[in-house]
């Protein structure tokens, strides 16, 4: 049994929701673009990095929190407003993020185990 929970969470409002109930908890969110009915996303990095995230979360710290986060349509991420960008100021999909603190992996970072392995496990 994983020590960790996973939410999926679609938009803005969603994630914040999330991250809001879980106070006090290790949070690390995955940003990704938005899937099809197919599962797939629109953003190419995203769908090749996704296994790589994956196979790494067992590296998660026991008690963590693991946010999947849809962020929209393709042309909702282009838009420079989008909460995303405005407030979490995000720059690219895919990003793994820990939660309040500076540590951040986007887009071809993603792709890389070790990099993946580090966030989940250094304090």
């Amino acid at each position: 049994m994983a020590g960790y929970e996973e939410v999926n969470v679609r938009g803005y409002e969603e994630f914040c929701k999330a991250v809001s109930e879980r106070k006090g908890k290790d949070v690390f969110a995955y940003f990704s673009g938005d899937k099809d009915a197919q599962g797939k996303s629109w953003c190419p990095d995203c769908v090749k990095a996704e296994p790589v995230v994956r196979g790494e979360m067992t590296h998660l710290p026991e008690g963590s929190v693991f946010i999947y986060c849809q962020v929209g349509e393709r042309a909702y991420w282009k838009d420079p407003n989008n909460d995303f960008k405005k407030t979490l100021r995000l720059s690219g999909v895919p990003t793994l993020l820990r939660y309040g603190t500076p540590q951040k992996l986007v887009e071809e970072e993603c792709l890389k185990a070790e990099l993946v392995r580090m966030m989940f496990t250094e304090d």
